[in-house]
């Protein structure tokens, strides 16, 4: 087999790589392992506190209630409440400015649970507030929030459906201990990864399910997991990155910076976006070689998660990859059941099968689907029209090599095949959780289900349901891997590599053009050549003579 210019290039550059680890294993930004006792999670510029909420009268009382608990936050935090009903986790809501499209778990359909709308009983539990169950639910009243779900460092807070549902589901939080709310008060300090993974590692129903790059594996992560999050390493909390301005976060999948075009910014560091630039700046390698040169060349096209997420889904904990609804509600003597039938990397088992959802397939240590990506999810909703003949990608994303905005990203593909409405070609609100019967969750009847939660929002319904084959993209961002086991050159340029599936571009390796290759192989051989000569020089000119 020829030799390629990707090939020499990487040989050559490789060395240089080789040189700069060597000589920069220990600097910034890849922090060392550490030794010393687990430090306080960083929560960046908020970090420290002062104030120890034990101590406060105001919560040395007995709770009936969690809005009760809200109420003596609020007699202290008097502006809070106002502050935070305009957050994304309090409105479940928000109008894409490009697009117009009204986004937000209140309104979406998504091919894991499908739909909130009407779900809220089930799926309001991990909403930042308290009783949510129906479109009754007051968004005005703040002592409706729940500021312990985020704040609490006891471990034993939790949050239940907020209505009961069908008896076939409400056993599933039986036995949960009483919760001690005064306790659980007192113990508020700066969101810590638990408290976020409360909600977000257990998306889409289950740990690790949705996103692929966080799962319980991130609470207590090593560095060699997460970078930044690794106790034995930087310890981040998730607002160390997605910083915090009258509690508002940076950083959303309906609004990202594909490509970070400011940097780190003047003074300091940046509250509106949680990029990678934000904190290491537009050239974030030392320039001590040749091949940390051409790796911060690469930052105008190559996103930092491409070669700093290897794999997702790591640390021993799977993700779904594909979920089949066509298979649900299947019974043994009449109930519904599931089957264990996979076993992951930490030892725990997941199901294969639940009647209520499906089949499902698991996976860990995901090689990325990598394209170009310009921050513009594109997402389809209720009233959307589609081939019900051909798959459709529930979020979708665009991007391009030529709008200057895009880089290639990495990203996981969910599969699921979901009930859709055939004869108008859109999707459906599925009536899944209620104490009626008609939930799916209970009676196990489709159309049922399906024709109560279309009438309950007034939407057509043609009465003809099946299933369409549904796609999700999903941004891959967590999980950043120490440098040492980032990606190397040969990984992308060669052929079969990981940007075989990536077009708009001439990749070194993985593409051929004879005179490209010919000049970049005596380019290559010509420096060889020279460095060689100039070695035998030395070699063989007298001691002490110049040259």
């Amino acid at each position: 087999m020829r030799p390629t210019i990707g090939f020499l290039l990487a040989l050559v550059l490789g060395s240089f790589a080789l040189t700069s680890t060597q000589t920069t294993a220990d600097n910034w930004p890849t922090p060392p392992a550490t030794v010393a006792p687990v430090p306080s999670q960083i929560s960046g510029p908020l970090t420290g506190g002062t104030a120890d909420h034990s101590k406060f009268e105001a919560l040395k009382q007995p709770f009936a209630s969690g809005p009760e608990v809200t109420k003596a936050c609020l007699s202290c935090h008097t502006e809070t409440g106002q502050h935070f009903m305009k957050n994304i986790h309090w409105t479940w809501e928000r109008r894409n400015p490009e697009t117009g499209q009204l986004l937000g778990k209140k309104h979406l359909i998504n091919n894991f649970c499908t739909n909130s709308r009407g779900n809220e009983g089930m799926c309001a539990q991990c909403h930042a507030g308290y009783g949510w169950k129906d479109e009754n639910f007051d968004f005005s009243d703040e002592t409706n929030i729940d500021c312990l779900v985020c704040h609490e460092t006891t471990g034993t807070y939790y949050k239940t459906p907020n209505s009961a549902g069908s008896p076939a589901c409400s056993v599933m939080f039986e036995g949960k201990p009483a919760i001690d709310l005064a306790l659980v008060a007192q113990s508020v300090d700066l969101p810590q990864r638990a408290n976020c993974g409360a909600c977000h590692f257990n998306g889409g129903g289950g740990d690790n399910v949705k996103h692929g790059d966080l799962s319980s594996a991130l609470k207590h992560p090593p560095r060699k997991l997460d970078v930044h999050m690794g106790e034995d390493g930087l310890n981040f909390a998730c607002t160390a990155c997605h910083v915090t301005k009258s509690h508002v976060w940076a950083g959303s999948r309906y609004e990202i910076a594909a490509k970070d075009h400011e940097g780190i910014g003047k003074p300091g560091q940046r509250r509106d976006v949680a990029t990678c630039e934000s904190c290491h700046g537009l050239e974030p390698h030392p320039v001590d070689s040749l091949a940390a040169f051409k790796r911060n060349d690469h930052i105008s096209s190559v996103a930092c998660q491409t070669c700093h997420i290897p794999e997702f889904a790591r640390g021993g904990v799977a993700t779904m990859t594909d979920w089949d609804w066509r298979t649900a509600g299947k019974t043994r003597n009449g109930e519904g059941y599931h089957e264990h039938g996979y076993t992951q990397g930490n030892g725990e088992h997941r199901y294969t099968y639940k009647s209520i959802k499906g089949d499902f397939i698991y996976d860990e240590n995901i090689v990325p689907l990598y394209r170009w990506f310009d921050g513009q999810m594109n997402y389809t909703t209720i009233d959307t029209k589609f081939d019900v003949n051909q798959a459709v990608a529930i979020n979708d994303f665009t991007g391009s090599r030529e709008d200057g905005d895009s880089r290639i990203w990495p990203f996981k593909v969910m599969r699921t095949w979901m009930p859709a409405d055939l004869g108008n070609g859109t999707l459906v609100y599925n009536h899944l959780w209620g104490e009626d019967d008609d939930s799916y969750w209970g009676n196990y009847d489709m159309g049922k289900a399906i024709e109560h939660g279309m009438k309950q929002f007034n939407l057509p319904y043609s009465g003809q349901f099946g299933f369409v084959e549904t796609l999700s993209y999903w941004p891959i961002t967590h999980m950043v891997a120490p440098k040492e086991d980032a990606l190397a050159c040969e990984s992308c340029h060669a052929e079969k590599g990981r940007l075989e599936g990536v077009e708009g571009i001439y990749l070194p390796g993985r593409d051929h053009n004879y005179w490209v290759d010919l000049i970049g192989i005596l380019a290559v051989v010509g420096t060889l050549l020279g460095i060689l000569i100039h070695a035998l020089i030395r070699l063989f000119s007298p001691k002490g003579a110049k040259h």
